[in-house]
């Protein structure tokens, strides 16, 4: 994909702007009949978090860069701030991937709730204003990835995370799940008395996201809602037709909401239940296909099923570093996906790496994207034969 988007100058800017100010929404600058459109021929290609290998997640600068690198999809996770601002960010602490800590005048912030059963000690995103929230910096969360973006973005909001895809210069999709909702429902209290899902579905209405899963208007401004709760997904299902996804989490792990085991939400009788409200399961990916000792098992029937309750399956996290990458992909990532793509047949990959998802389903692909433009395809179908018989070429 082209620069035209996520150019040095543009990644200057979000670096000097983001300590004068927040990152604005602005109406879409590009009109939708000059884009290409989004690609519905392979397996959706998700942004999670943003290029969040590369740069600090959930940032402006990481969902910019994967659309330069050629996500389908930026997948964001929505929580709410004290004053109700809807704002993209994962964990409900702001301990882990923000600089909170080095802000003295916040320490007293510091205190524990229960989390899904849990007691949670840190300063959490609900007991801060948005302005206050915008004072953070975000940091790299693993520090075995590049540390130099640290402290040079802020948190943005729902909205300005929805100019980014909406101002790409192709159709790009949005994927935002609703975070925790049990939990924001109870810390976050907004005055007109609506619940958290009423105002996430009403940030994409106002966006004009709209349309049932491949319609006319849903391939103009494509979007998926994710959540682990499946009550959420269920009562917003009264407000929206826009397709669904319904998250499960390891098999050690109930639903936050109805507290159902993996075993009862995975089981035929309740995906018959649930795609009354959903078109896929976003399931971990080790629970598809089990992990002993870093080596895969016997892949389990759980895409076979969903799919023979024609639910899609788009699991969760694809990620380059040895760290993750199981012994039998032999350190290659391109391995896995050809893997979990040709074997296994999920529809779609949440990936940490945009870029090696985007090269490796080009490489693999016969053409790239039917964009209408048949020099084009040709051209590059004869730079893929070069590629391939250059090393055969005598010196």
């Amino acid at each position: 994909m082209g620069s035209f988007w996520f150019g040095p100058s543009v990644f200057l800017l979000l670096i000097v702007g983001c300590a004068a100010r927040p990152f604005y929404p602005l109406p879409s600058k590009v009109d939708a009949r000059d884009r290409l459109p989004l690609q519905t021929s392979r397996p959706y290609n998700v942004a999670h978090r943003g290029s969040n290998g590369e740069l600090p997640e959930e940032t402006a600068a990481a969902y910019m860069r994967a659309i330069e690198e050629g996500a389908d999809f930026i997948e964001t996770d929505i929580l709410a701030s004290k004053d109700g601002a809807l704002i993209c960010f994962h964990d409900v602490t702001l301990d882990d991937t923000t600089d909170i800590a080095e802000h003295k005048e916040f320490a007293d912030r510091r205190t524990t709730y229960e989390v899904q059963g849990l007691n949670t000690t840190g300063w959490f995103s609900v007991d801060f204003t948005l302005e206050e929230l915008k004072t953070l910096r975000v940091n790299q969360r693993y520090k075995f990835r590049d540390q130099q973006y640290n402290g040079k973005f802020t948190i943005i909001t729902f909205e300005e995370f929805i100019s980014i895809a909406l101002d790409a210069p192709r159709v790009v999709g949005i994927y935002p799940e609703i975070k925790n909702p049990v939990f924001i429902n109870q810390r976050v209290k907004w005055p007109d008395g609506k619940r958290f899902e009423d105002h996430f579905v009403a940030t994409l209405k106002k966006y004009g996201y709209k349309g049932s899963y491949m319609s006319e208007d849903w391939l103009k401004q494509p979007v998926f809602i994710q959540s682990f709760a499946p009550t959420s997904l269920i009562y917003i299902s009264n407000q929206t037709n826009l397709p669904k996804i319904f998250l499960i989490d390891d098999v050690t792990v109930p639903t936050q909401d109805t507290n159902q085991s993996y075993w009862e939400i995975t089981s035929d009788s309740y995906l018959s239940f649930i795609k009354q409200y959903v078109v896929g399961i976003g399931p971990w990916k080790d629970t598809v296909v089990p992990v002993v000792d870093n080596y895969l098992q016997t892949p389990t029937d759980l895409v076979a099923k969903a799919h023979a309750h024609d639910l899609q399956v788009h699991p969760y996290t694809y990620r380059n570093e040895n760290q993750f990458l199981h012994f039998n992909f032999h350190q290659d990532p391109y391995a896995e996906y050809d893997y979990w793509i040709n074997k296994i047949g999920v529809d779609g990959l949440f990936t940490d790496f945009t870029g090696s998802l985007y090269n490796f389903q080009e490489w693999t692909s016969p053409l790239s994207q039917d964009d209408g433009d048949d020099d084009g395809n040709a051209a590059k179908l004869l730079h893929k034969i070069a590629t391939l018989v250059s090393p055969y070429r005598k010196g």
